[in-house]
């Protein structure tokens, strides 16, 4: 057995990002335990409840410039996005301060820059990863559509196609009836359109991450429930104390979304990062379906034709990791659907409430604790961990095993924010 062959990696986390980065550790060489307080492809994870789109081009952050004027509008308008549970608003501004200087010029074509390496080449990322288990089944190829009242709404947001121009993405323009053409069952108040090619979705999020942690086991990986209290660097390597039996590794990656930050503190990383809670609804048997996924530019959500149910996901609301589900963002994204799809009807509806990890900076947190040589990290990824997780998968998991990545990690560092 090889020196590499002989290495120990626990995984902390078993959402796309989590069985990504365990499934190519495992394809390196390594012995890989995944570890989570669930089943991979649990409901409790973001990657289950997002809007299934592989959605390639997101490299402009929610916060671009101008966001500080639009937030009211956002907050208070009748289907303004943003919602807050105010109790919440003191534990909030810490973060929200830098978090809202992350929306300059500068800064949002930082983070643009440094996103588009991560989501590029998603689709096939996602295919080399599934390929040959039973999770190919979810994966689907298709084209990804923005919607807009007119030709002056696109050109109101024309910062952010200016940023996907110069990273290299293209696109199609649909005006007027060719927009129903494209997509019947569409509102005529969508006047024009933006169609990005070489999209792909996921019409089974859940099903999909459960199938790729299948795959791991059949191939020698090892699932283990358990939440992890403390994670502890030895002589020896790691010791991950747990709810159950303690589990003794060579490395470890933490991997586990918007909690993984209070794992990284006692780690010694200060990374400001908090939940942003998102919702779905899924509609069974809807008789309305966009052709493929499509968002709504201005209500900010999305509408994705899965397997027999048309998820609508999207939204914003701050409010910690700790409080029930909200009543008014499945309201909103119900309303939404019924605007885009005139005479829209279901057999049944089905919500859902999980947090995206949303560092202030909207980049997620790649790379090495700090002063460790043996404790990773692989989380904050906001709104793209779906999208991102194969490729952030592969580059772990090279450097972990002491292989030279093809993109520098640089800007992803856990110490970017002192």
């Amino acid at each position: 057995m090889s020196e590499q062959q002989s290495i120990k990696v626990a995984v902390v986390g078993a959402g796309i990002i989590g069985i990504s980065c365990a499934l190519h550790l495992q394809r390196l060489g390594a012995s890989v335990t995944l570890v989570d307080r669930n089943e991979p492809g649990h409901e409790d994870a973001a990657s289950y409840g997002n809007g299934g789109v592989l959605a390639r081009c997101s490299i402009v952050p929610v916060a671009t410039p101008g966001v500080m004027f639009n937030a009211p509008k956002m907050l208070f308008g009748a289907d303004g996005p943003l919602f807050l549970r105010w109790s919440y608003m003191p534990r909030l501004i810490p973060w929200l301060i830098p978090y809202l200087r992350s929306s300059s010029k500068a800064s949002v074509e930082h983070i643009a820059k440094n996103l588009a390496p991560l989501l590029y080449d998603s689709v096939d990322e996602h295919r080399s990863l599934a390929q040959g288990t039973d999770a190919e089944r979810w994966l689907h190829s298709c084209d990804y559509m923005f919607l807009y009242k007119d030709r002056k709404a696109f050109e109101g947001d024309a910062f952010g196609w200016g940023l996907r121009r110069k990273h290299g993405f293209d696109w199609t323009i649909l005006e007027g009836g060719a927009v129903r053409e494209f997509s019947p069952d569409l509102s005529p108040e969508y006047n024009f359109a933006v169609v990005m090619r070489d999209h792909g979705k996921i019409v089974k999020p859940g099903n999909y991450v459960s199938d790729l942690a299948k795959a791991f086991v059949a191939d020698g990986g090892t699932v283990v429930r358990a939440a992890i209290n403390q994670v502890d660097t030895t002589d020896d390597g790691i010791l991950l104390k747990t709810d159950g039996e303690d589990i003794s590794v060579d490395k470890v990656i933490i991997a586990a979304g918007a909690w993984s930050h209070r794992l990284a503190e006692k780690l010694g990383a200060n990374v400001p990062l908090e939940s942003e809670r998102g919702y779905h609804m899924e509609l069974l048997n809807a008789n309305k379906q966009p052709t493929v996924p499509v968002m709504d530019a201005q209500r900010r959500f999305v509408a994705t034709p899965m397997d027999g149910t048309l998820r609508l996901a999207g939204t914003l609301e701050f409010g910690g990791l700790d409080a029930p589900a909200s009543k008014g963002p499945p309201e909103l994204l119900l309303r939404g659907a019924r605007a885009m799809l005139p005479g829209l009807e279901f057999d049944s509806k089905k919500t859902w409430m999980g947090h995206r990890p949303a560092p202030v900076d909207s980049l997620p947190i790649l790379g090495s604790a700090p002063g460790s040589r043996n404790v990773f990290f692989a989380y904050g990824h906001h709104h793209v961990g779906l999208t991102a997780g194969p490729k952030t998968g592969r580059i772990l998991a090279q450097h972990v095993m002491g292989l030279q990545p093809n993109m520098t990690l640089e800007a992803y560092r856990c110490d970017r924010f002192r």
